[in-house]
């Protein structure tokens, strides 16, 4: 195969490694802004109500969102590995990493959803967190917590299928296979950014 027809419409391997990063990079900061929106309305909401704020931040099962932290920044290891792993040619290795990432992000959805149904028990979804609170401050930062971190439940599953879609491409040329690897795990690494912005903003609010 030519070597303009190997890495068209790009002249080598490098303009596409660099055009794929680019295209990804400028993904990611989407993604950025579109959970900046949600960070602003939770820095308005406890700028504005923050007892309150901290009231409702105390009723969030704080071990289980450290617990998801740690399993989360483990999946992130995972991760990198693989990338490392895809850049040294043994894709055996890559796959295995991110098998370990992807069940990782598993287990944090396992953990997330044993939390909804605690809240769910409750009181405190949206609809019945009403009922539950006595002001609107409270309920309304109900609704930002479920809405943030559904959100990010949406993304830790998009990122889950493809690490696993990644994990299966080991037929493709080494170096194609870590420009794929090493996409997935950017992705995965602002999943894990984004909880870490969660975790205290929505968490550690209400610790005293």
């Amino acid at each position: 195969m030519a070597e303009e027809e190997r890495f068209a419409p790009f002249a080598d391997a490098a303009r596409a490694r660099d055009a794929d990063r680019l295209g990804m990079l400028i993904f990611l900061a989407s993604e950025i802004m579109l959970f900046g929106g949600i960070f602003a309305a939770a820095l308005a909401l406890r700028l504005e109500h923050g007892p309150d704020y901290a009231a409702a931040a105390g009723h969030l099962k704080l071990w289980l969102g450290t617990a998801n932290t740690a399993i989360l920044l483990t999946s992130s290891l995972m991760a990198a590995l693989a990338v490392e792993a895809a850049r040294a040619g043994a894709p055996r290795r890559a796959a295995r990493a991110l098998l370990a990432a992807l069940l990782l992000g598993c287990a944090f959805l396992a953990v997330k959803g044993v939390e909804y149904a605690a809240e769910y028990r409750e009181g405190l979804m949206p609809g019945t967190a009403t009922a539950h609170f006595d002001g609107q401050v409270q309920t309304l930062f109900m609704n930002l917590y479920f809405v943030a971190t559904g959100l990010h439940a949406v993304h830790v599953t998009i990122g889950i299928l493809l690490m696993a879609m990644a994990a299966l491409n080991r037929r493709a040329r080494q170096d194609r296979n870590a420009m794929l690897i090493g996409n997935v795990a950017l992705y995965w690494h602002l999943v894990d950014v984004v909880w870490l912005f969660l975790y205290p903003t929505l968490y550690l609010a209400g610790v005293r």
